[in-house]
């Protein structure tokens, strides 16, 4: 059986705890949250939501190029850049700004989709040509 400063010190972590998961709910209030695992929309987007600021955890360079390309080509959007804050941090910061017809988040959406597609079209066209064997082989070089 527990004794009454064990029951003390249990209650006082119950209460800490209590306290830390409001702090949290508190700040995913400051923060809304697209898909909790994956991207997170940061503070200071704009209030007709033209322009935002997005975090894309778990990812870097190879993504945010290519994101970046595909948003940029929607005629509605105005300006899209990235950054990786830190090498050592797996995640990247993309900003999106439209000229108002869509929503940045609309833009980032349409972006997702549009790179999927692309990536698509070019698993098929490189699966078929793997089927056709339309490709030249190279031959090991003799020393």
């Amino acid at each position: 059986m527990p004794s009454k400063k064990q029951e003390v010190e249990v209650s006082e972590a119950v209460e800490i705890a209590d306290q830390e998961m409001v702090d949290t709910e508190a700040l995913e209030e400051e923060i809304p949250v697209i898909d909790s695992n994956k991207i997170q929309i940061l503070p200071g987007a704009s209030e007709d939501g033209t322009a935002a600021s997005f975090r894309i955890l778990q990812e870097d360079h190879t993504l945010g190029n290519a994101l970046r390309y595909i948003i940029m080509k929607n005629p509605e959007v105005e300006f899209c850049g990235y950054s990786i804050p830190h090498p050592s941090e797996a995640a990247m910061n993309l900003r999106i700004q439209t000229y108002g017809e869509i929503t940045a988040v609309q833009a980032l959406e349409k972006g997702l989709d549009d790179l999927v597609d692309l990536c698509n079209v070019i698993e098929s066209e490189f699966k078929e040509a793997i089927s056709k064997k339309d490709y030249e082989t190279s031959q090991p070089i003799d020393n």
